[in-house]
């Protein structure tokens, strides 16, 4: 029995220590948040404010897995993740007795089978759409899905030349990005478009103008079938981007045309863009010094 009274005392002590311990924090909590001036919530409720910040946190969790319905988040919900999941790992995307997508809403598209449905050997042909009927060197894209544009340096090497072999075997092009042409771009041997953005990065001189003598050596690639002028920052209206220097190395500066180590600015538009009739002058100007590379 002494051995018990014993450990009794002990963890008392320690229950008292604990509570003295929350007393103190709460009276500590009490002054720091009675003499801050950054949070009214906090000045005004001291202590039970602080839960404010903790429930709104928690309650992101708690409506993502609990309250929230397979698609009512935003911008992508949990039946468009869980679709992505599943395909990446090789699983079935198809579920039986009906859809969780609102079928009722107008412009939806509903699948119905035919009454008659083709034979495997029976199947529509589709013709490739041809780009730049008007051009010297018109494009004919055999696929309406391809990938868009992300630039070497914003993802991984690997990552580019995984896209440029999946791109190529696809039979689909490959969008540079505004960050120029890389090797890795090249290693698949896909179809290329290079993207010009407001900074002209591969295709500009030290003054950041457009340079000819880059965009013909950017033309003169096979592998570049067409051109894209980016008008804007889409992420950022009206705004441009910064890359800071802290991520132009060696190879970034080469492929970009930038210095090293040096913050680059890509500005809110194209300098020489004024209205559509520069814009116009600007696209035929590149088509000519492109030798007719599709836009």
């Amino acid at each position: 029995m002494g051995y018990v009274t014993q450990i009794l005392e002990v963890l008392a002590l320690v229950f008292v220590l604990l509570l003295g311990a929350a007393a103190l924090i709460v009276v500590l909590c009490y002054v720091i948040d009675r003499t801050q001036t950054g949070d009214a919530i906090r000045r005004n409720y001291p202590v039970i404010g602080r839960f404010r910040n903790l429930f709104t946190r928690l309650g992101e969790f708690f409506r993502q897995y609990f309250f929230a319905m397979d698609r009512e988040e935003m911008p992508f919900n949990r039946a468009q993740r869980d679709w992505v999941a599943h395909a990446t790992t090789g699983k079935d995307n198809t579920i039986a007795f009906g859809s969780t997508r609102n079928l009722g809403v107008p412009g939806t598209p509903i699948f119905v089978p035919a009454v008659f449905p083709p034979l495997d050997d029976q199947f529509a042909a589709t013709a490739p759409m041809e780009i730049g009927p008007g051009a010297a060197i018109p494009y004919k894209a055999r696929s309406i899905f391809n990938i868009s544009g992300m630039s070497y340096g914003a993802i991984s090497r690997p990552a580019v030349e995984a896209l440029s072999r999946g791109a190529a075997k696809a039979g689909i092009w490959l969008n540079t990005g505004e960050g120029g042409l890389s090797p890795y771009h090249l290693t698949g041997n896909c179809d290329i478009v290079y993207q010009i953005g407001t900074a002209k990065y591969g295709v500009r001189d030290a003054e950041g103008r457009l340079s000819d003598e880059r965009l013909r050596a950017v033309s003169d690639h096979p592998c570049v079938r067409m051109f894209e002028i980016k008008l804007a920052q889409g992420a950022k209206p009206g705004k441009g981007g910064i890359l800071p220097g802290a991520k132009v190395d060696a190879e970034v500066a080469r492929i970009r045309g930038i210095a090293v180590g040096q913050d680059s600015i890509s500005p809110n538009r194209h300098a020489e863009v004024d209205d559509f009739d520069d814009l116009l002058d600007m696209i035929c100007h590149i088509r000519e010094v492109g030798l007719g590379t599709v836009f």
